[in-house]
């Protein structure tokens, strides 16, 4: 498979949606993200925001759940959490992808009206996990990516304190 298109002026390339097979659902394989494993950081930094994933799912026309209600797709997510960090990073934002991954991931609850609720304990322990590892990932790596850390904690409704990042430079 070949690596994703990665350009200079990626803030402005169109978003890559990414099929998951239900087979690799089933069996849990990582394979779809296999492009993006061989990425240097910075690379994976410039499509910030601009991945979709799009699972390929078999479901009945009148199965009410959504998507991270799931088995399955929760536990493919699980372990694309846990074996790629840097993924939440990559999500878009603005059309839900970042929302449904953290969705797969934490306790939540969801209505037609307001949308997905997360458990705020739960939220605000996965966030500041997520925002330590990623700074540092990405600090080991010469990076900094504060600003688009503190994009992704917004969307999912974390607002961060000012002195968030004190003490960890």
């Amino acid at each position: 498979m070949p690596a994703p298109a990665v350009s200079s002026s990626a803030s402005n390339a169109a978003p890559q949606t990414l099929l998951i097979p239900a087979e690799a659902v089933h069996g849990r394989s990582l394979a779809p993200l296999e492009a993006w494993f061989s990425l240097e950081p910075a690379a994976l930094l410039a499509r910030s925001g601009q991945l979709n994933l799009d699972f390929a799912w078999p479901r009945q026309a009148d199965d009410p759940r959504e998507l991270s209600e799931i088995p399955e797709l929760r536990l493919w997510s699980l372990r694309a959490d846990a074996l790629c960090p840097w993924l939440p990073l990559l999500l878009e934002r603005s059309n839900g992808q970042l929302t449904r991954h953290v969705a797969m991931l934490l306790p939540h609850q969801f209505s037609r009206t307001e949308g997905i609720r997360f458990a705020p304990d739960s939220l605000e322990l996965w966030m500041t996990h997520r925002l330590f590892l990623l700074d540092h990932w990405c600090r080991s790596h010469g990076l900094n990516a504060r600003g688009n850390l503190e994009q992704m904690a917004a969307v999912l409704g974390y607002e961060l304190d000012a002195s968030f990042w004190q003490g960890l430079d």
